[in-house]
């Protein structure tokens, strides 16, 4: 146990062998899961310096500022990281669709012993 991360109050994320962590994000007034992402060191630190939600985008390979193209900013109200700092949940409040579908959230689809079907 790394007692200084597990239980210590210095930011000092884990990331993973790509420089990424796991960012899930929900609503921060009803709690609904709107979506899950990667960050590296500059997307957090752009996250908490401008209060606008950033991520690395993967397949871009590129930083990526959530909303700059469709304009649905998600405006950071809280994040919080877990015990041994590898994963962070972010409390935001969207503009808009945060899918890239035009739906609310990523997770529209309940997953069924048939497939999937719209939530």
């Amino acid at each position: 146990m790394d007692k200084d991360r597990e239980t210590g109050t210095a930011l000092n994320p884990k990331f993973d062998d790509r420089g990424l962590i796991t960012a899930i994000v929900t609503d921060a007034d009803d709690g609904t899961v709107l979506m899950l992402g990667h960050m590296n060191a500059e997307a957090l630190e752009l996250s908490r310096q401008t209060g606008i939600v950033h991520f690395y985008s993967r397949s871009r390979q590129a930083l990526w500022k959530k909303g700059e193209t469709s304009g649905n900013f998600l405006h950071l109200r809280e994040m919080l990281i877990d015990c041994d700092q590898d994963a962070l949940w972010v409390k935001a409040k969207a503009d808009g669709p945060t899918c890239h579908t035009g739906v609310r959230s990523c997770f529209y689809r309940r997953v069924t012993p048939e497939g999937l079907e719209p939530v």
